[in-house]
């Protein structure tokens, strides 16, 4: 049996009336949209209802999928401990969907368990639909770091999943949308919190998944979302279906965005397989890239494809420009996969004897070495591009008025620890956030006592 339905919906626990205690009325539209859904539900009377949520145990790489038979929850960390959940778990549902998940290579299963009890990106929306509907198992995934066209392909498995078992299955997507929309808000205001929730509540509204792909990585970020993973896996799990899409609620009183929506399938469509969209039209750009490369980004290509392929480096090719053999300088090298960063590491002084053997180290280091990321494997090298970056000479410079995050890196020093941050990345547009994020990366506290130096970059991409 597909899919019967799915529901966005956000988990403020103020949206709970034993929490909030009067609180939830300035949500009132939000309050009634739950009910809706929650009577929608009711009237489906799914044998399992699967739900995701951004507060769930997650990894960087990796999505966790609840096992067991039970599983337990309550509001106590809210001062409600009244109100508790006992729920069944659907082992069946879960051993389906984690099989199908490893066959598509898609990291998701059962590993990692670091805590049984339910959160309350999943209790909230359990305390709506249970006071008119109880008779289901559950179906608890966390959300990655991946990319969006992975969250969209474990969708897709989901409902793969669901057909295979024969269930009758709705899916709930838990999440907030910008955490920034007023001043007077627990997280403040940012210009792109508004901006992000009328994008994503315009997509709810048309049922426009396509767009929950391609927000601005950094849109996103500035926002400070916490709800569009989920809101992707949902997406996939509709592949190639068409959509009946409905924005039932939206409001942000308490400068948190909340939106209610829901999505019924109608039909096939073949225009709707969105992660083949993308992946063709990031195939297309990479090849363009490739076709353009010049003989720094070349020499980092084949130094990369060379270590993973036989395992060994690269031995310096013949007829390079005179200036990479005979200069030295940091090199940074930066590895991209369909948009999204994949790996960066640098030297932000020379280590080598010339810019080419820099290059080559730095280009096996940031495909296998960086911590952020699994090392490179071979079945990815076609699709990766990258940047090289050629440093300057740094120089000492006593305020942030000698900074301009458009034309100079920064290195911030401080007993010992040192950070850097390269000019003209997209969303650094002030001294100060350029300043901040070199900070955050040496560890070193604002209210430190730290040194700063600018550099120039030769960026070749």
């Amino acid at each position: 049996m597909p899919l019967l339905g799915a529901f966005i919906v956000p988990h403020p626990p103020l949206i709970v009336h034993e929490v909030g205690r009067g609180e939830e009325k300035k949500i009132s539209a939000t309050v009634n949209a739950y009910q809706e859904i929650s009577k929608r539900i009711a009237l489906i009377k799914p044998e399992t209802i699967i739900v995701f949520s951004p507060h769930s145990p997650s990894y960087s790489d990796y999505f966790h999928i609840a096992s067991g038979a039970v599983a337990y929850g309550s509001f106590k960390e809210f001062n409600a401990p009244e109100v508790h959940f006992n729920v069944d778990y659907d082992e069946g549902l879960v051993k389906a969907i984690s099989d199908l998940a490893s066959k598509e290579k898609i990291p998701a299963g059962t590993l990692g368990e670091r805590n049984e009890r339910l959160d309350h990106g999943i209790m909230v929306p359990l305390y709506f639909i249970n006071q008119v509907f109880k008779d289901y198992h559950l179906v608890k995934i966390s959300l990655s770091g991946l990319t969006p066209v992975v969250h969209y392909r474990l969708g897709k498995c989901i409902a793969q999943a669901i057909e295979q078992t024969g269930k009758k299955v709705v899916i709930v997507a838990s999440g907030d949308l910008s955490h920034k929309l007023t001043k007077d808000g627990p997280y403040g205001f940012a210009k792109e919190g508004p901006e992000f929730d009328r994008q994503v509540t315009k997509a709810f509204a048309k049922g426009d998944f396509l767009s929950l792909l391609t927000l601005d990585e950094n849109l996103c970020i500035d926002a400070a979302e916490c709800g569009l993973g989920s809101f992707q896996i949902m997406a996939g799990a509709f592949d190639g279906l068409a959509v009946q899409a409905e924005l039932l609620s939206y409001e942000g009183p308490f400068g948190v965005g909340y939106g209610v929506a829901a999505f019924t399938p109608s039909g096939k469509d073949e225009k709707r397989h969105y992660d083949q969209i993308l992946l063709g039209e990031e195939e297309k750009k990479t090849q363009e890239r490739r076709s353009h490369e010049d003989a720094y980004l070349r020499l980092a290509r084949a130094s990369l494809e060379y270590f993973v392929l036989n395992g060994k480096t690269l031995p310096k090719p013949e007829g390079l420009p005179p200036e990479m053999e005979n200069e030295r300088a940091g090199v940074f090298v930066s590895i991209k996969k369909f948009g999204h960063l994949r790996g960066c590491i640098g030297t932000i002084s020379p280590a080598q004897a010339s810019i080419a053997l820099e290059i080559i180290h730095n280009a096996v280091s940031a495909g296998t070495e960086d911590p952020r990321f699994d090392a490179v494997h071979e079945d990815e090298l076609p699709d990766l591009v990258y940047d090289v970056d050629i440093l300057g000479r740094p120089e000492k410079i006593a305020s942030m008025a000698e900074l301009d995050p458009k034309h100079y890196g920064v290195i911030v020093s401080c007993n010992g620890r040192r950070g850097l941050l390269l000019p003209d990345l997209e969303g650094i547009d002030t001294p100060q956030k350029q300043v901040r994020i070199a900070l955050d990366k040496a560890g070193i506290d604002e209210d430190e006592s730290y040194s700063m130096q600018r550099f120039k970059v030769t960026r070749h991409e």
